[in-house]
Formats: structure tokens, sequence, C-alpha cells
């Protein structure tokens, strides 16, 4: 990779903004993040070809895990800014990556044909998980992120989610209504409680246990060409629970 020290360098006087969503709970939006976001835009670009299809989460499309320095980069943005805003009381394990939405709807599967959480592996009542997403387009109709809560009872959404996992995209779809296609909006199964439009440099930091999912608006233009497609850097720190 190419010399990282001055990529992902992040702005020192952030203006957050806290965004309450209609569940009571926030999300915070830093526009600006990086000083030089396009160098990070050059490291995806000269790494295209090792950029490797994500085989460990719903993430539909392909990722590019982040060396040392930038990960503590990014770390160290969330532990100075925003850690305190959350049950966080030290990052106990971060990763970083670089991502690229690419599947096309007819490829999905169901459990990305709906909203997600983050840290399932975790013990609840010990850790949390905050999650970051920075938006490295300039074409905003790619998409932002939204968040959603269930409309059916937590028993109805459990089997659902079991479902996803195991079923065929044509039998979920019969099963539950949901045609094979990424989520943007409310359905008879999730609320959007808000959406959060994506924008060139802009870092939104978000409680990974909410339900969440990308706004894939328009997946035609969906592309693994670092310079044209959904480019993001994905955070995700896992934290031990402020003691009580």
């Amino acid at each position: 990779m190419q010399t990282l020290d001055k990529v992902a360098v992040f702005n020192p006087r952030p203006r957050i903004e806290r965004v309450r969503l209609r569940n009571d709970r926030f999300c915070y939006v830093i526009d600006d993040a990086l000083v030089d976001p396009d160098a990070l835009v050059q490291l995806a670009v000269a790494n295209r070809a090792v950029f490797s299809p994500v085989n460990f989460s719903a993430y539909p499309g392909n990722y590019l895990e982040m060396p040392a320095p930038i990960a503590a980069r990014l770390d160290g943005f969330f532990a100075e800014h925003l850690r305190r805003e959350f049950d966080a009381r030290r990052t106990q394990d971060v990763r970083c990556r670089l991502s690229m939405v690419t599947l096309p709807p007819s490829a999905l599967r169901p459990f990305q044909m709906i909203c997600h959480t983050d840290g399932h592996h975790l013990d609840p009542r010990r850790h949390s998980i905050q999650a970051s997403v920075l938006y490295l387009f300039k074409d905003e109709s790619l998409g932002g992120t939204s968040f959603y809560e269930p409309v059916r009872s937590a028993e109805e959404t459990a089997l659902l989610f079991r479902d996803a996992n195991t079923l065929q995209a044509a039998a979920f779809t019969q099963k539950y209504g949901i045609a094979q296609g990424y989520l943007c909006a409310s359905n008879d199964w999730f609320t959007q409680v808000r959406r959060v439009a994506a924008k060139w440099n802009r870092i939104v930091f978000y409680d990974g246990s909410m339900l969440h999912s990308g706004d894939i608006f328009a997946p035609e233009k969906l592309s693994d060409d670092p310079l044209s497609g959904r480019l993001t850097l994905n955070g995700f720190f896992t934290s031990r629970r402020k003691a009580t």
C-alpha cells in the first residue's frame, strides 16, 4: 500500500450534529470529516485488484481491510469525539475497511433484502458495538444510510430473521412479501425512522445494535470502480459498557 502518513487524517475540529431518530435514539453526523478524502480514494484505486467479496456479514459487495495506522486514526477520532455519546467505556477492538456495494438486486440473498444489526457475536450485557460509515463518493444518488424499527412482534421478527438465513430468495419473498431488492423505505415488516443522506466526506456514527441499511436507490449505478462506485470507509468499535 502507498505511504499512509497522510491517508485518513481526520479533521481536528469537527462539527458534530446530533441527529434524533424517531425512536428517540440518536446518530451523529460530521461533514468535512477527512483533511484529504481524495487520498483515501486513491488508496482504494491503487488496491482495487485486492478487494475481496464479503463473506462474513450481510454486506452486499467487496471490501479491503485497512492497515493498523488507518484503523488507529479512526479509533482515535471515535475515542476523542464520539465515544462518550454511547454506552461505551473503552474500545476493545476496532475493525476498519474500505467497502463497495456491488451486487445487483437479482443476486441478493434474503438477509441482504432487509435491515440488519451488528455485533451478533457479542455478549450484550458486557459489550456494546458502535459503527461508522464515511461516504467517499460524490454522486449522492448512490445512497446514504437509514435506520429502522420492527413493525411486528419480537417473535414474528425473530422468525423472519431466521428464515432470511435459511430460505432461498423466491421462497422468502413468497412467505414474507419482501421483494428481492434493496431496502430503501418502510414496508410491512420494518418502519424507517430516519434517513441520513450521503454526502462527499461525511461520516455517520451510530449504535450498531440499531436496525440499519444502506439506501441503494440506484442499483444500476453500482460498480467495483472506486472512482465511480459506492465507496465507503466502514468502522466497527467493540467497547466495554459503562460501569453502572
